[in-house]
């Protein structure tokens, strides 16, 4: 019988064409440590929902990794609210050549992010800020991503507000965050997530102001 991390790996290998997302063995390896990682993690910290390996495969790793063709080389990021890790860690070990901040409020989150970012190939282009974004000064960043932050509605006017200038902003979205990003940015973009009908990659310009 495969083991989880077997079905993990096989899991990612058999969707990738499905999310327009391509490996090399390097890649596998990672990202299974990674999942391996979350694994032992999870049950103190809560990082994530119960879910089986093809599950963490497809939305946690593959959803995430829908950010790339919006990142250019060599894009400086800040991930807010990163919990786990996503959806920046998975990209970080597909594009080395990224750079990020991860701002996590958990500071036993932030102990578990500090430990997944030693597995990466350059583990000194990236940094973790324990603390609110709200509570932080805007770091230097041309994009802004963020998956899952808590009250993400309510928090959306100062996350904008947050964002440096002109960068763009790379915000998962259900429907109703959806509709709260629109409300607040016209501009933005939703790109439907492969295999979801109500899950969105919303994709906005922040203004100059």
């Amino acid at each position: 019988m495969p083991t989880p991390i077997e079905r993990f790996g096989r899991a990612l290998l058999e969707r990738a064409n499905d999310f327009a997302v391509h490996f090399n063995d390097a890649d596998l390896r990672r990202l299974s440590s990674y999942y391996e990682l979350v694994v032992k993690w999870n049950p103190r910290l809560h990082l994530v929902g119960p879910c089986s390996p093809e599950e963490f495969a497809t939305r946690h790793i593959l959803e995430s990794l829908v950010l790339l063709p919006h990142l250019p080389d060599d894009a400086v990021i800040a991930d807010v609210g990163s919990g786990a890790g996503l959806p920046i860690i998975p990209c970080l070990i597909v594009r080395p050549d990224l750079r990020a901040t991860l701002i996590e409020s958990s500071q036993k989150k932030a102990v578990f992010l500090n430990e997944a970012l030693k597995q990466l190939p350059n583990p000194g282009s990236h940094r973790v800020l324990a603390a609110r974004f709200e509570d932080t000064p805007t770091v230097e960043a041309e994009f802004v991503t963020s998956r899952a932050l808590e009250r993400f509605q309510q928090l959306l006017p100062k996350l904008i507000e947050w964002a440096p200038a002109f960068s763009t902003l790379l915000l998962f979205a259900g429907p109703a965050v959806r509709a709260k990003i629109e409300a607040l940015l016209p501009s933005a973009r939703a790109q439907l997530l492969p295999e979801s009908e109500q899950r969105f990659l919303m994709i906005a310009q922040r203004d100059g102001h």
